[in-house]
């Protein structure tokens, strides 16, 4: 019993970790940086770019 309560509970830590790191990307727009990054591999890909 008390092994099912220890993984639920480490399962929510990182969960809560996760989601905290997500929000604070989010509030730096780190996505949009990612974004800019991967169109422009895209388009090295194809030649254009």
């Amino acid at each position: 019993m008390e092994n099912k309560k220890t993984l639920w509970v480490t399962r929510a830590a990182v969960f809560t970790v996760a989601l905290t790191f997500i929000v604070i990307g989010m509030m730096r727009e780190e996505h949009l940086v990612v974004l800019k990054k991967a169109v422009n591999i895209c388009l090295e890909c194809i030649g254009i770019g």
